[in-house]
């Protein structure tokens, strides 16, 4: 069996290094058969520091990305790495240039100006409260007031999807569909637009379901896990989401990030 190829990435920034560490995982997911080491360095803001780190990083020859928004650290790190035949991206600076370049207008080079205690900030903290507060059907009034509403059969993303959202600063309400159960009044007052109909393949469903089952120490064969029951559930759904004339999507097989795309989306249209 072969040996598996090994790679480490340091990312240091002046700031949390949120864009830096997420472009590296958007990349890495590319290349399965290597064991990538991500290592995260934040506010790194003096050159003494970033002594350190970079001493580290040539000891595990390390691939290293930045995201300096001081130009003066930018360029001694750049610098550095070449010096010492250290692979090297810098993931802002270009587009910086590049806008400073077009615009005419000057950066402020202050670090971590997209964490501010702005109005968006606090918009987030409001979607997320309200989320959990109107998540799982737990007051219906929430409907009337919520930007986007999710409605499932049980194990369709609800709740991970309204977090997600909320993230996004979405006002987002979710509703467990269970056949015979009466679908609350608001949801017929609200723009279909407004409503999303998750769905999921009925063995995805299963085997979701199986495990739930098996996490909590419990029969894993139940009705809730029935297949028969799934399927029942979810043309039950199917014909609730024909009723309201919303949009559906199967959400076997899509990540979060993927869904979401897809329901913000539909909404600008």
């Amino acid at each position: 069996m072969p040996n598996t190829k090994k790679m480490s990435i340091f990312i240091i920034s002046d700031s949390l290094g949120e864009t830096g560490y997420n472009l590296a995982q958007s990349a890495s997911v590319q290349f399965p058969d290597i064991d990538f080491s991500l290592h995260r360095f934040p506010l790194a803001k003096t050159t003494s520091l970033l002594a350190g780190i970079l001493a580290q990083a040539k000891r595990a020859d390390a691939f290293i990305i930045h995201t300096f928004a001081d130009p003066d650290l930018s360029k001694y790190v750049t610098s550095f790495c070449q010096t010492n035949s250290l692979a090297v991206l810098d993931a802002i600076s270009p587009l910086i240039a590049t806008i400073q370049a077009k615009t005419g207008s000057h950066p402020l080079q202050q670090a971590g100006l997209n964490h501010n205690l702005n109005e968006t900030y606090f918009n987030r903290i409001k979607a997320l409260e309200f989320a959990v507060t109107y998540d799982d059907g737990k007051d219906p009034a929430g409907y009337l007031k919520a930007d986007i509403i999710l409605l499932g059969v049980s194990r369709t993303s609800k709740t991970p999807l309204s977090l997600y959202l909320a993230n996004k600063n979405y006002l987002v309400a979710n509703l467990p569909l269970v056949p015979k159960a009466k679908i609350p009044d608001e949801i017929w007052q609200v723009n279909p637009q407004k409503i999303i109909g998750l769905t999921n393949d009925p063995k995805i469903l299963n085997s979701i379901r199986r495990e739930r089952m098996l996490t909590y120490g419990l029969n894993p064969d139940t009705n809730y896990s029935n297949v028969d029951n799934i399927e029942a559930e979810l043309k039950y759904a199917h014909e609730l989401y024909r009723k309201l004339g919303c949009l559906v999507i199967n959400v076997s097989n899509k990540s979060i990030e993927e869904t979401a795309t897809l329901i913000t989306e539909s909404l600008a249209e």
